[in-house]
């Protein structure tokens, strides 16, 4: 058994702490060819769900997604590269 990636670890977290449970094609995109920053991967996330990353009633819901990949993939650099 492999242990979980660093992208995997997101990925799930998004699913139970933000409801962003995206379907297994979706999931495996973005664990093979993961955006290049914190802001594209947050507005693909969001995308997956079938949001608009750029309307502004998504925002606060925007800034949870980015607030929580950031966490993840960069906690030390902020919203830097992936």
């Amino acid at each position: 058994m492999t242990r979980p990636t660093k992208l995997q670890w997101l990925l799930d977290d998004l699913c139970s702490r933000l409801g962003f449970c995206l379907r297994p094609e979706e999931r495996t995109r973005l664990e093979l060819a993961p955006p290049e920053d914190i802001d594209a991967f947050a507005n693909e996330v969001l995308a997956a769900e079938g949001m608009d990353p750029h309307d502004k009633a998504n925002r606060a819901l925007r800034g949870q997604v980015l607030e929580l990949v950031a966490k993840h993939l960069n906690p030390q650099e902020g919203r830097n590269a992936v």
